[in-house]
């Protein structure tokens, strides 16, 4: 089962539906969580229910009107599991109750710890008590009996403490009909034990029947140490495996230097509102999300968007919960707390993600499905060859040890972790740097891309016009930008906007303008310092009666085919400049571009501009192929196209008329500069402005599938050699049979090597 594919009402929901999220407690491998996820499944107004091992959490998509979450938690205790709640339920600036959850698997894993050392401890001391049987001068100086009577106080504590909670898990199980990882560790240790036990009470009744009264305690004691050791590493991997959703808690201020009344107060976030005005002082923290009112600086933003250059703000600019002021001091008015905050939004989808579930999960979840049934089964089969087939006074002994070792070596808890534990870091990494992976489907299909389908307008291109060349004629640039900057500050026209970004990035001095005029569709005038400036197109210049002199005619010529708007400056009815506009590439996008072409990835731009604009663009940036020309709701028609052609579509883009192709596409990036409903209809958000974060995406998705692949080897692998091995098939040929404490070794190598495997994405 899959969240693709999920057991349920094939129905549309009969209303609005809504998610909660539980954090369950008792899960130990996959059959675990198959077998939440099919209660959940089946219980009335559940629409969808997903259930994570790695993180222990269950998503279910469900309806209001036919159950809510006490009956969600109800369906998960009837399944024998417990959910555990937040004792305390966090404030409006506080980005969920992590402090407590951290606490609780600290106490976990403190408890987890006890064990182990115990079970290790009482097994240092059983395992050379029980060898003494093999040097027949001490067997001499200790009577069988009282040494087993020793082994058996000394395996009590392992079993009733140590080993305790397999056994409860493994009766629950057997109360709601289901098997787990449990259930073979309890059957198999507890076979030894109770076989110990009884050669250790009544020793001639085997004795009678040719049977050496042979004890297990080590085998028991040895197995219960080693699985928690298993789990004590796995434990452990499982807190790094979830650390970048505590690294983004942890960035959140816990103070704000807010403005009452005239005062400044540093108070809680927790009691920080909307409207509040807030300082921020050079190297401190940005409290929550608002709006610059006065003062400007340089914020590090590299928590939230992975790149590493300050950004600088200014009034009416945008600054964000956590991240770090640098230079300036400003004041800003909050416009979002708690869990409105961008942080928390990242920290929403981090989790979403890090719970759902990759198509290619489906494998393992089919055969963790019926493996232990199946596992139970050939340890049932093996027992009774070998008692039916071995040598008569060993017949018992290496019947109930080959049945052990099946059973042991055969837990699947490497096969529950595979998948998740990669999506978890895979998610987190992303995050980190600033890639945003909408759920655990759209990772694992990055990887496929092929084509890339790239929107020029705010994706390749910047997205705003920039001057690009500024050609002053007759009079010396440094006397024509403080009059032509004068005239623009007082246009609203996008290309006013630009001119003056030019002038400031120059310096430029700040003269007053008077008299300001706007002339509809051909520019502006204005008079500055004394003198008549205008700026604006060829026909303003013929309603002015202005002449332009050939050269400039031939260099106005040279700009509108490299496909740039022309502005022309004239002052005292004299051209004095020109200036080519145009929305200029981004640094990083003829990078990116290649880095994809490098990768064997094709790489298509799409625009609605003319076929010259585009194609100057394309050339620009290395793309060979192009649409131009294309109407907004013919974007997701191209998508299509490129789909007949049997290729793997990814689309990026950043506006709303992008929506539809992000939709149609394999995978849809977003990129986070853009509007809100681009970013719903993608799988994966970019929160850099750059197409460097495209090839950190499929890179990542490509990194993160080979992981997958490699951690379903390393699950499969121990159970379908060491099965055999353990069952005794190679007996007959080379002697080997394998002890149920190698097996047990082998069983918790497999789940840490998983967990270290996927661990290695972190680099």
């Amino acid at each position: 089962m899959s969240a693709a594919q999920p057991i349920g009402p094939a129905a549309p929901p009969a209303g609005p539906t809504r998610t909660e999220t539980l954090n369950i407690e008792g899960m130990t491998c996959a059959s675990c969580s198959n077998f939440v996820e099919r209660a959940l499944s089946r219980t009335p107004g559940v629409q969808r229910a997903t259930v994570n091992l790695a993180s222990e959490k269950a998503t279910i998509e469900y309806l209001p009107t036919q159950i809510d979450r006490a009956g969600l938690k109800a369906a998960v205790e009837q399944a024998g599991y417990a959910v555990h709640e937040p004792a305390v339920t966090p404030g409006p600036g506080v980005l969920g109750a992590t402090e407590e959850l951290d606490q609780r698997k600290a106490a976990a894993y403190a408890s987890l710890k006890r064990r182990f050392q115990v079970a290790v401890a009482l097994a240092v001391v059983i395992m050379p008590l029980s060898m003494l049987m093999l040097w027949p001068r001490l067997m001499a100086l200790v009577p069988a009996p009282a040494l087993n009577y020793v082994l058996l106080l000394l395996t009590l504590p392992v079993l009733l403490y140590s080993g305790r909670e397999f056994y409860v898990a493994a009766w629950n199980g057997l109360r709601h009909r289901t098997a787990s990882m449990d259930t073979l560790i309890a059957v198999g240790t507890g076979a030894a034990f109770l076989y110990s036990l009884a050669a250790t009470v009544a020793p001639h009744y085997f004795m009678q029947r040719g049977i050496m009264p042979e004890v297990y305690y080590d085998t028991t004691a040895t197995i219960i140490a080693l699985i928690l050791l298993g789990k004590v590493l796995e434990s452990r991997a499982k807190q790094k495996t979830s650390a970048a959703i505590r690294a983004l808690m942890q960035l959140q201020a816990k103070t704000a230097r807010v403005l009452r009344q005239g005062q400044e107060v540093d108070v809680p976030i927790e009691l920080v509102q909307p409207g509040d005005e807030v300082l921020v002082r050079p190297g401190e923290k940005v409290a929550t999300d608002g709006l610059i009112l006065e003062g400007r600086s340089a914020l590090d933003e590299s928590m939230l968007t992975g790149e590493s250059l300050p950004v600088e703000k200014q009034a009416g600019d945008v600054v964000f919960g956590a991240t770090l002021n640098k230079t300036g001091s400003f004041c800003f008015r909050v416009t979002k707390v708690g869990a409105d905050t961008v942080l928390a939004q990242i920290v929403r989808l981090v989790e979403e993600a890090q719970g759902s579930r990759a198509p290619i999960q489906r494998l393992a979840d089919q055969v963790s499905a019926v493996f232990v049934p199946i596992v139970v089964g050939i340890a049932l089969v093996t027992f009774v060859a070998w008692f039916a087939l071995g040598p008569p006074e060993q017949r018992l002994p290496l019947a109930l040890v080959n049945f052990v070792a099946v059973l042991i070596i055969a837990c699947p808890c490497a096969l529950g972790l595979a998948t998740p534990t990669a999506i978890m870091v895979g998610t987190g990494k992303g995050a980190e740097q600033g890639v945003l992976i909408r759920n655990a489907e759209a990772l694992e299909k990055a990887h496929r891309v092929d084509t890339v389908l790239l929107d020029k307008t705010g994706t390749i291109t910047r997205g705003e016009p920039n001057v690009t060349d500024f050609v002053p004629a007759g009079q010396p640039a440094a006397e024509v930008l403080p009059l032509l900057a004068a005239l623009e500050r007082h246009s609203e026209h996008p290309l006013a906007a630009a001119v003056v970004r030019y002038a400031e990035a120059q310096s430029a001095a700040r003269p007053e303008a008077s008299g300001f005029q706007a002339h509809e569709g051909r520019g502006a005038g204005a008079t500055v310092a004394g003198r008549q400036v205008l700026v604006g197109n060829r026909r303003l210049l013929a309603d002015h009666n202005i002449l332009l002199a050939p050269e400039l005619e031939t260099t106005a010529t040279q700009l509108l085919n490299q496909a740039k708007t022309v502005l022309y400056v004239a002052i005292d009815g004299q051209v004095t400049a020109l200036i080519g506009v145009a929305d200029t590439v981004r640094d990083t996008s003829v990078v990116a571009i290649r880095q994809l072409q490098a990768e064997g990835i094709d790489v298509v731009m799409m625009t609605g501009d003319n076929a010259q604009t585009a194609a100057s663009v394309a050339r620009e940036v290395g793309i060979t192929r192009y649409f131009a020309e294309v109407l907004p709701q013919d974007k997701a028609g191209k998508v299509k196209e490129l789909q007949g052609e049997g290729r793997t579509v990814a689309m990026v883009g950043d506006g709303i008329n992008d929506a539809p192709a992000l939709a149609q596409a394999d995978i849809g990036l977003a990129i986070g500069s853009g509007t809100d409903v681009a970013m719903e209809a993608a799988g994966i958000t970019l929160m850099r402005s750059d197409l460097g974060g495209v090839v950190t995406a499929i890179n990542l998705s490509r990194q993160t599938m080979r992981t997958i692949r490699q951690n379903l080897f390393f699950a499969f692998i121990y159970n379908v050699l060491g099965i055999p091995v353990a069952a005794g098939l190679l007996y007959p040929f080379t002697g080997w049979l394998l002890s149920p404490m190698l097996a047990a070794a082998a069983m918790a190598l497999s789940s840490v090597s998983v967990l270290t495997n996927s661990l290695r994405l972190r680099r």
